[in-house]
């Protein structure tokens, strides 16, 4: 359906349309840069899944993509092996399987068909090949008290057949995101007789970052170590691949470590460190090396920006770097021998999935507001050539940047995106999550051209604790979410509202996680918008503070002081604007319990109760088996149905139109 005049009919007009534009992730490319290949995932025939499958690339940037596997439940995180052989995860459910362990296979460079390389009773869960030797390593999850893998297919039988799924925890935390954690424990295998470089791992490995050196003697990992208060902090540690000797590479008692990166000559690794917070002084991320056996050293001490992540390029030259900065995400090459910073690329895109190529340059995956995810091949002096891939949906609007100064006299960016026509729409509030993050990259998932589509200007503020416009800027809102955040966010409004595209008497507020916590803050703050959506969001902070799946890392902040001054839950009784609360139950992150304080009370003694006949403005959509995102394709599409019928009916003054699916 069109809305408000517009003529052109685009994939963002139809939620079906939508759901069915390919999505392009992750970027692989063999040792001799001469095979690029990506994954792409499209919606089954049923709608209710995407399903992912390996597709090659022309590196010139010529010929079209090719799909080159083909498995009815997809395929995942493919790699090339030193030879050029394609390793890749795969789901192949047998007759009594419904979800089988994930499998790894192998399809030759020299052709013929893929083949399984190796299947475990829990699953493969990544494959780490060296680029320059026939090692591979291979990341799997065992039991703890399985000494190898067929001690591990017992224990799991044992577990399956006794419809046992209770995990003693001796340890923090229990869940993640979406999942929850144990009893099996990660670990790092051989791929050649399966040894185990890692026995007795515990939670060391959990969401551990792995780098393999070009000549395979050794691997660079993370590894998580017990800290006081039931907190963790991360380390590296290297292994030697042929005797699983270990030794420990950097040991940082005020920070986490990630992102490793070994030189192609294998003399020294590159690394991510993140400072820990205290409740006055945000965290800080920089960039380091260490080479083996000597004290680390930070690299580019004046460059204000936050690396995003690290690679080594071809020859070992520069850095290769990411880092947010002003609405997009740039690459970057650092000098190891004079810190020196250059910037690469000079366009409105963020860059992820950075893999340097043979020759200089290197090859990418880049996004923005105005482009899905794209594989791109950069030259050594920047220059950018797309790979063909999937067609570039047509948007129903324009994108523009906008600017704003607040009162203590910081600079407030914006993307504002304005539908078709011309005239004045109606302007929908979009907050980011994080809250240390930045509105530079597309969202399949907040995706404000679906809102375009339907009439709304869309406004896409970094207000203050955003990521790319310095440490300051961070620092500004730092233990003082009410404060400099909410302030940027309605100085960012103002200014949007005095465009001429713009109508600023009909504006709703929507924002999920962080972007929730400050939807519900808005809410309780000012009257100015008509309707607020606020999803998968903060709003008992001492509830939040010690019940979220990271704890630890949020108390470094949230002090009883902090979350007195500046949680939501304490204006309840000033909300006087219709809420459409979204939360699923499988969000660890936020749990539930979040929305579950926030709908009573809302009903029960906000500005805006329910009546005494029990009815009420205020929505509440509930997922029982959705997380922190709403993952599964029909309950995405139900969020933006409900979202519009909701904006719909106290932004534009429609009727409530719900979908049939809800009952």
């Amino acid at each position: 359906m069109c809305y408000h005049g517009c003529v052109t009919s685009t994939p963002f007009h139809d939620l079906d349309d939508f759901l069915r534009l390919p999505r392009v992730a992750g970027l692989a490319v063999s040792p001799d840069g001469e095979r690029v290949v990506t994954t792409i995932a499209e919606l089954n025939d049923a709608a209710t899944e995407f399903i992912t499958a390996v597709w090659e690339l022309d590196p010139n940037g010529v010929e079209p993509a090719r799909r080159i596997t083909h498995g009815g439940t997809g395929e995942s995180a493919p790699v090339f092996t030193h030879d050029g052989d394609l390793l890749f995860l795969a789901r192949r459910p047998g007759p009594d399987e419904e979800k089988p362990p994930s499998t790894l296979w192998r399809l030759p460079a020299a052709g013929g068909e893929a083949h399984v390389e190796l299947a475990l009773p829990g699953g493969v869960d990544a494959a780490l090949p060296a680029r320059g030797a026939d090692v591979v390593l291979v990341g799997a999850a065992l039991l703890p008290s399985a000494g190898d893998v067929e001690e591990d297919g017992r224990l799991r039988a044992l577990r399956k057949d006794g419809k046992v799924s209770a995990v003693l925890h001796s340890g923090y935390p229990v869940r993640f995101w979406d999942h929850d954690i144990g009893p099996a424990q990660p670990h790092l295998l051989v791929l050649d007789g399966l040894r185990d470089l890692t026995p007795n791992p515990g939670p060391a490995l959990r969401e551990a970052d792995v780098d393999v050196s070009r000549d395979g003697h050794f691997a660079i990992a993370t590894w998580r170590v017990p800290a006081p208060g039931a907190s963790s902090r991360v380390i590296l540690v290297r292994w030697n691949t042929d005797n699983g000797a270990k030794t420990t590479v950097v040991d940082d008692p005020d920070a986490d470590l990630s992102h490793p990166a070994v030189s192609p000559d294998g003399s020294r690794v590159a690394y991510l460190r993140e400072s820990f917070s205290t409740p006055e002084q945000a965290p800080r991320i920089t960039l380091w090396y260490s080479v083996f056996g000597e004290d680390p050293i930070q690299l580019a001490s004046g460059w204000d920006r936050w690396p995003t992540s690290v690679a080594w390029a071809h020859d070992g030259s520069v850095l290769l770097v990411t880092a947010d900065e002003n609405g997009r995400g740039p690459v970057f090459a650092v000098d190891p021998t004079d810190s020196t910073v250059t910037r690469l690329t000079d366009d409105d895109f963020t860059y992820t999935n950075v893999t340097p190529a043979p020759g200089g340059g290197f090859y990418a995956l880049r996004s923005s507001y105005a482009f899905p995810p794209h594989p791109v091949r950069v030259a050594a002096d920047g220059t950018a050539t797309s790979l063909p891939c999937v067609d570039v949906p047509a948007l129903p609007g324009d994108l523009v940047e906008t600017t704003a100064v607040t009162a203590d006299g910081a600079t407030v960016r914006s993307w504002l995106v304005l539908p078709d026509g011309s005239d004045p729409a109606p302007l929908a509030l979009w907050i980011h999550g994080g809250p240390l993050n930045s509105w530079n990259a597309w969202h399949w998932r907040w995706c404000p051209w679906l809102l375009a589509a339907r009439g709304y200007a869309v406004l896409l503020p970094d207000p203050a604790l955003s990521t790319g416009y310095g440490q300051e800027f961070v620092q500004r809102g730092w233990g003082a979410w009410g404060e400099a955040p909410y302030a940027d966010l309605m100085t960012a409004v103002d200014a949007a509202q005095d465009h001429p595209r713009v109508d600023g008497t009909r504006t709703a507020a929507m924002g999920g996680s962080f972007g929730g916590y400050m939807a519900n803050w808005i809410a309780g703050h000012t009257d100015r918008f008509r309707a607020i959506v606020t999803h998968a969001s903060l709003w008992a902070l001492d509830q939040f503070a010690h019940t979220t799946d990271g704890a630890d890392w949020w108390a470094r902040e949230m002090t009883g002081e902090m979350t007195d001054r500046n949680s939501p839950h304490r204006s309840v009784g000033d909300i006087r604007t219709p809420m459409l609360v979204v939360h699923g139950d499988k969000d660890y992150r936020v749990p539930v319990g979040e929305a579950l304080r926030l709908w009573y009370e809302l009903l029960s003694c906000s500005g805006l109760p329910a009546a005494a006949d029990g009815t009420s403005p205020h929505r509440f959509l509930y997922y029982p088996d959705e997380g922190h995102w709403i993952a599964s394709p029909q309950h995405a599409k139900i969020w933006y149905q409900v979202v519009a019928s909701f904006l719909g009916v106290h932004v534009l003054g429609l009727d409530e139109d719900l979908p049939e699916a809800l009952g």
